[in-house]
């Protein structure tokens, strides 16, 4: 009995071990100053026009500040496209009196950001661009980012993605100071540690660049949580894997209210955990298969679960196995674990001290932390009821 306790608390540590040694390993590698690419620096010119798509779902309180980022970066010859998707206000009225092509779709049956791409790629499709740029109805872009995606897609001959930050908003009933702190570790450190190590990098959902060609050889249509993880790793499976620049940057803000940010975080967890579960393995599997470095590159990075749950686990794993090992069971998988949570805490001292002091003071850190936990327990309680959202519902951002 003891040697099957042991054997099941070591084979649950270094399970745990794995996603653990991805996040470090990316968090470190980012600490190079080379990993960093100046914000200002030039992009090159590339050829060809582009096409910028907006999925816009009642978003048109929120569309013109986007809309006046992206004008000035396009050619005469470019176009700005925002799809009205299942809309119920005016967003496409706003949308056209600013300038942009818009055009509707109306189908409550296919609900998604997915289904609203596809939906513009067939629209384009009569007149297809060189380079196709997707952006949300709710983010700010750089000056230049534009050019930056098709530029480096030119060059790379792969998709982009642009670095996506989310910050607080000036009036909210909701603490995101902990968020902004694990999305800059997520969208910001650990994809510079990709860049530096030469590893191709997830999908964001926003600020994404591609050829024509490219976007057009994989399925859009999809309901599914986290089509931006999806969409990714289908374009690693055909060697199309993304890259990084952090040159170009888009913002957006998280929810105002505490549903909105209640349903948002619900909605990330859900889909990331069920993308690990479902793909993860036939990932790694088609990765070694087909000699696909880069599918492989990414199915680890996957791999990595959200970080409240990464550090839940690492935390967890030495208590349970100190009790198994004080009921007779082996001290391997209690010395791994302590490992484990000696490197996580390296791992993310290293990200605050480098990249995150202005999003979490130690005072605030300190202070929020039972807030912390009682949040994460309500998302982590609500998907092992089987109450987290099962498909894409606009978040509420209290505007």
């Amino acid at each position: 009995m003891w040697d099957a306790l042991s054997l099941g608390l070591t084979l649950a540590v270094c399970i745990v071990s794995l996603p653990v040694a991805v996040f470090c390993l990316e968090v470190l590698a980012a600490r190079d100053p080379s990993a960093v690419r100046s914000p200002t620096a030039p992009a090159a010119s590339a050829s060809g026009t582009v096409a910028v798509v907006i999925p816009a779902h009642d978003e048109s309180t929120g569309i013109l500040p986007t809309l006046a980022d992206l004008k000035p970066q396009l050619g005469a010859d470019d176009r700005l496209v925002v799809v009205a998707d299942n809309c119920s206000d005016d967003t496409a009225a706003v949308a056209a009196t600013a300038g942009a092509e818009v055009i509707r779709r109306d189908d409550v049956s296919r609900i998604g950001k997915g289904y609203a791409l596809a939906f513009a790629i067939d629209h384009l499709a009569a007149r297809p661009p060189r380079f196709v740029v997707f952006v949300d109805a709710d983010c700010r872009v750089s000056a230049g980012a534009v050019a930056g995606l098709c530029a480096a897609c030119a060059a790379t001959g792969r998709p982009v993605q642009a670095a996506y930050l989310m910050k607080a908003p000036r009036q909210s009933a909701v603490d995101h100071r902990f968020a902004e702190f694990a999305w800059i570790v997520k969208n910001w450190v650990r994809p510079l540690g990709l860049r530096r190590l030469g590893c191709p990098v997830q999908l964001m959902g926003a600020g994404m660049g591609f050829a024509w060609d490219d976007i057009r050889a994989v399925p859009l249509s999809s309901g599914h949580l986290v089509e931006d993880l999806k969409l990714g790793l289908d374009l690693a499976a055909i060697g199309k894997p993304p890259c990084f620049l952090p040159s170009a940057t888009v913002t957006s803000e998280f929810p105002a209210s505490t549903s909105g940010a209640e349903t948002q975080r619900q909605r990330w967890v859900r889909g990331h955990l069920a993308m690990i579960a479902q793909s993860l393995p036939p990932l790694v599997w088609r990765g070694l298969a087909d000699g696909n470095p880069g599918l492989l590159a990414m199915a680890l990075d996957l791999a990595v679960p959200p970080l409240s749950l990464l550090a839940a686990l690492a935390v967890g794993m030495p208590a349970l196995s100190a009790v198994g090992a004080a009921f007779g069971a082996s001290l391997a998988a209690p010395a791994l674990a302590v490992v484990n949570l000696a490197l996580l805490v390296l791992a993310l001292s290293v990200a605050w001290r480098r990249f995150g002091r202005h999003a979490l003071t130690p005072a605030v850190g300190a202070a929020s932390i039972g807030l912390l936990i009682r949040q994460k327990c309500r998302v982590y309680g609500r998907l092992l009821l089987g109450k987290a959202p099962r498909q894409w519902i606009r978040t509420d951002r209290g505007r």
